[in-house]
């Protein structure tokens, strides 16, 4: 029985306490929240174990790292450019339409933002023009009257 109690302590001696959102390497945890509803999404039970989402998480930073090391070999050594990754996934058709699909929303969104702004813009200028030109109304009418 004291080879038990023997084993069971020198386990909890073992076992350390992990800060929240960092794993056994020390790395803070980038993705958690992301790959839990994405594997929430694809199917997974909606807490998934956190042996699952720190080794998804793993999988995840592998890939990003060993693309941005390729990338910054290719085109302008020592930079990532989106031609770079754009040229790094050309022959995985699904990864490749992927980029192109973000890429394009991407256009799209600032496009709309710039047409956003220009409608603020014009319209503060706007409300200016009507603040100044009902100023000038009140002023005559003022003048008018008192005249």
């Amino acid at each position: 029985m004291t080879n038990i109690d023997d084993a069971f302590d020198q386990f909890e001696e073992e076992e350390t306490e992990i800060p929240l959102g960092a794993t056994l390497s020390g790395r803070k945890r980038l993705f958690s929240k992301e790959l839990r509803c994405m594997m929430f999404g694809f199917g997974d039970d909606q807490n998934p174990y956190t042996e699952s989402v720190d080794l998804l998480e793993d999988l995840v930073i592998e890939f990003i790292t060993e693309m941005t090391h390729k990338a910054m070999e290719i085109g302008r050594t020592g930079r990532v450019q989106v031609e770079d990754i754009v040229f790094l996934v050309r022959k995985d058709q699904r990864k490749y339409a992927r980029v192109k699909d973000l890429l394009t929303m991407n256009e799209e969104l600032k496009k709309a933002r710039k047409a956003f702004d220009e409608v603020k813009y014009a319209a503060t200028d706007w409300q200016n023009i009507t603040h100044a030109s009902q100023w000038l109304c009140n002023f005559q009418l003022f003048h008018l009257l008192r005249g």
